[in-house]
């Protein structure tokens, strides 16, 4: 079964309509609450005033009258207070249980409930303390009762009960009161979500959407793509870090393709960025180039494979330089064959190059046989065809720097270091001479030489 993916955007959405159901429920639970408290205080107020007129409409009614118009003169009362929105459902019984008065006339001289009949006995002791009403509650019908003592002679004695019916505030009466509310609310809620849901997508969802495609096209090997966004946040913001890091990008991919596959080092094209970067800065600088002495003599002897040892060699002794007595931002580069170079400070080419010279004249024994290191040479062909004897390899290091004279250009940089070279590998054994010229075009040369 295929598993289901929530996009962002389904993320929020979802979080907004579950944060919109809670709102409108708290917000439905509160008036609710307070339309039955509302509802609670004014049937409270009303009942209050209700017993009251009651009691004193009827009694005033029937007070001394004959009895045999009692009825009469109730019902006139009962029809009076009605008129004037008091009271709407109401039934006048005798101290025997009969009906003898009501607002529902079909009720007339029915017998009202046992239990109404008994409410004449807790009237009658409830009068010994000044009280003249009770009131019962009917949870199911949701129903207030309220038993008003009637006495028409003045003596204090219940001689009739009328029995009065009010509605309790209910839920449902207070949902229709808050119903008009609840439903602006909704309306206010749902349309606020739309414009919000509009805003986040186009804001927040749409820049993500462009950062996902540009990815993927990227992905794809398309480095020119760029993103566009123009919030003016952070999205903006992570936009041009993406661009940033595409440049980057590019720049590490001409670096890969331009690295020489045996020392996995940047070639010519980074090597000549880096100095004229350098140049354009206006940082004081010396490269030291590289020249193996008598390798070609060791490659045509020991074959394609050892020469390929060698060269591996020297580039790990370039970079262990670097490290170890370079700064951290100092450049190792290789040009092909057994050419490599290294870009520093003036202050640490002479550490650097001590440490190269030591450690390649202690590493390149290695490479030989015993037999041709007891006999401090080797027999090979020499370029005019000729067999000679060839010492074992030694290292020539050739310092260019713009400490003593400014260098406009790379191109200015390796022209200087061809002379250079020429002066280092004229000297026997492993050697590093810093060109200090001041004007490369006339002056002598002062050169300083240190071996192993």
């Amino acid at each position: 079964m295929p598993t289901v993916r929530l996009t962002l955007q389904n993320r929020i959405t979802s979080l907004m309509i579950v944060s919109s159901i809670i709102f409108i429920s708290a917000f439905t639970f509160i008036q609710i609450n307070n339309q039955l408290s509302n509802l609670t205080r004014y049937n409270s107020y009303r009942t209050n005033l209700s017993t009251v007129l009651v009691k004193d409409k009827l009694e005033t009614a029937i007070k001394g009258a004959d009895p045999q118009y009692i009825p009469k003169y109730l019902e006139q009362g009962i029809a009076s207070l009605i008129e004037a929105d008091i009271i709407k459902d109401i039934i006048v019984f005798d101290v025997s249980g009969k009906i003898i008065a009501s607002s529902a006339k079909d009720l007339l001289g029915e017998t009202t409930s046992y239990k109404d009949i008994n409410k004449i006995e807790d009237l009658n002791y409830l009068s010994n303390d000044g009280k003249w009403h009770i009131t019962s509650i009917d949870a199911l019908k949701n129903r207030l009762y309220i038993y008003i003592s009637l006495d028409n002679n003045g003596a204090g004695g219940t001689v009739y009960v009328a029995k009065l019916s009010l509605p309790l505030a209910s839920i449902q009466e207070a949902f229709r009161e808050v119903y008009g509310p609840v439903i602006f609310a909704v309306s206010i809620v749902i349309l606020a979500n739309i414009l919000f849901g509009f805003m986040l997508s186009k804001t927040v969802i749409g820049p993500i959407k462009i950062l996902n495609n540009v990815t993927k096209i990227i992905a794809e090997g398309d480095l020119s793509v760029r993103t566009d966004i123009n919030t003016g946040d952070e999205l903006a913001e992570l936009g041009a870090t993406f661009n940033y890091m595409t440049e980057e990008l590019i720049k590490m991919k001409e670096r890969a393709e331009n690295a020489n596959p045996l020392t996995k080092l940047p070639g010519n094209i980074v090597i000549h960025e880096q100095v004229e970067n350098r140049i354009r800065k206006g940082r004081k600088f010396v490269v030291i180039y590289c020249d193996l002495d008598n390798f070609k003599a060791f490659n045509d002897k020991y074959g394609i494979a050892k020469g390929d040892e060698a060269i591996k060699l020297t580039a790990e002794v370039f970079k262990a330089a670097a490290k170890a007595s370079g700064n951290p931002d100092d450049f190792v580069g290789h040009e092909g064959g057994d050419d490599f170079i290294l870009v520093t400070t003036p202050e640490k080419a002479q550490a650097i190059a001590d440490y190269i010279i030591r450690e390649f004249d202690k590493q390149a024994r290695s490479l030989y046989s015993q037999e041709d290191l007891q006999a401090g040479f080797i027999i090979a062909h020499a370029r005019d065809g000729t067999v000679k004897q060839f010492p074992i390899m030694s290292i020539s290091l050739a310092g260019v720097t713009n400490v003593h004279r400014e260098i406009a250009s790379y191109g200015e940089v390796t022209n200087i270091a061809a002379e250079v070279k020429k002066k280092a590998k004229a000297i026997e054994g492993s050697v590093f001479v810093m060109d200090k010229r001041h004007d490369f075009r006339g002056s002598s040369a002062e050169d300083r030489q240190n071996t192993a």
